[in-house]
């Protein structure tokens, strides 16, 4: 899920800003939700805080109650993944941006090619989130930081109260739920199974006849219901 976070605090704007990044995600498969506002207020920061798949921030640097440029340094205190889009009235604002250590994308005149140039930089930050698409997560003391090409899937383990994540080099047992590692998943990862989640990027083969499915590596699982089998093809 890729969770795109707006803040402009001219209503229409933030409206152009949504329905632009609406047009632009029907163009691809991902899933993705927007998060829109018109002030860095409360809800604001406990969106910022929560622990989303693949943000995408598009910052406006003047809104009354705070500097988007403040905000961005928040960010950056505990988030080095995401992706910081900056828009602005006045392109003089530019050269004080470059000067901070934000990491950010871009930076857009709100009054200079906007739309293209915000088109262009979602597509930008989209690859970018792609080359570095990765799950993280904390259990029990310990941090987890996986690669998703690397996940080939995820099961419940009802005896032990836990979810067993096969990667390509390990098997880690977590005591977290399905539902709870699946809203932190991107599109690929589909059901197969009330009780499994399969990366369909990994799937070699579906068995209906058997109800198992035969990843690239060679892994196998036969959590497969005929509920779920629409959902991996």
């Amino acid at each position: 899920m890729i969770n795109f976070i707006v803040c402009d605090d001219n209503k229409k704007l933030l409206d152009d800003v949504v329905e632009l990044i609406n047009k632009q995600m029907m163009k691809n498969r991902h899933e993705y939700k927007v998060h829109a506002f018109t002030d860095y207020n409360d809800k604001f920061m406990d969106v910022m805080n929560e622990k989303l798949s693949c943000k995408i921030y598009i910052l406006d640097v003047e809104v009354p109650s705070q500097s988007g440029i403040d905000i961005a340094r928040q960010i950056r205190d505990k988030d080095v993944d995401s992706a910081i889009i900056f828009l602005t009235l006045h392109n003089e604002v530019g050269p004080v941006l470059l000067k901070e250590e934000i990491m950010f994308l871009t930076f857009i005149c709100k009054f200079d090619n906007a739309n293209r140039r915000l088109q262009s930089a979602i597509s930008k930050a989209l690859e970018l989130v792609g080359k570095k698409l990765s799950v993280r997560f904390e259990d029990q003391g310990a941090i987890y930081t996986l690669p998703v090409k690397d996940i080939i899937y995820i099961l419940t383990d009802t005896m032990e109260r836990k979810i067993v994540i096969k990667t390509d080099y390990a098997q880690f047992r977590v005591s977290k739920t399905l539902v709870e590692m699946e809203n932190l998943l991107p599109h690929q990862f589909k059901h197969s199974h009330r009780a499994c989640i399969v990366n369909v990027d990994r799937i070699r083969m579906i068995d209906k006849r058997n109800n198992t499915i035969i990843f690239d590596n060679d892994d196998m699982v036969d959590l497969l219901s005929k509920s779920c089998r629409k959902e991996l093809v």
